[in-house]
């Protein structure tokens, strides 16, 4: 009796496309996203999953200058996805995504001082929270960033 034979290559196109499949639930977070706090505005930018991975950008605009800048990805690595942030375009620290459904993800490094948990939720249609915890100088501190979807052109106003 001949034993059906799965070749490396076709094992790996079915994990890429499980991979690819599992970051495909993120795309609720695509797109162009702009909040206030104060007299701060900030916006995050997302590209659509493509390739097992997605990326983002985000700043912070205070009066007329741009208090923050961070780049972002969220990438299918062999273990699981990953939420990877660059503040200030330093070197990168990983959050693993740890739970997710249809409109939340929660990614979690517990070795991280501050943020140790990242968690994005979409909030209504046209409404995403984004929410950062973690132990800074011995207290726990949360920071919540409400967004709004963006239309037209990208620019904070």
């Amino acid at each position: 009796m001949n034993k059906p034979v799965f070749g490396f290559a076709f094992a790996a196109a079915i994990l890429c496309a499980q991979s690819t499949a599992s970051i495909a639930g993120l795309a609720w977070m695509s797109g162009q996203w702009s909040g206030r706090t104060g007299n701060a505005a900030s916006e995050e930018h997302w590209m659509a999953p493509a390739g097992g991975a997605m990326l983002g950008v985000s700043r912070v605009v205070s009066g007329d200058r741009m208090a923050f800048f961070e780049y972002m990805r969220i990438e299918t690595r062999p273990d699981g996805i990953y939420y990877v942030a660059q503040p200030g375009g330093k070197p990168p620290t990983s959050f693993k995504l740890v739970r997710s459904g249809p409109a939340l993800a929660v990614f979690e490094n517990p070795a991280h001082d501050h943020p140790k948990v990242i968690t994005y939720r979409l909030d209504g249609r046209n409404s995403m929270v984004a929410i950062i915890e973690g132990d800074e100088n011995g207290k726990h501190r949360r920071q919540e960033f409400r967004f709004v979807r963006a239309a037209g052109p990208a620019g904070v106003k």
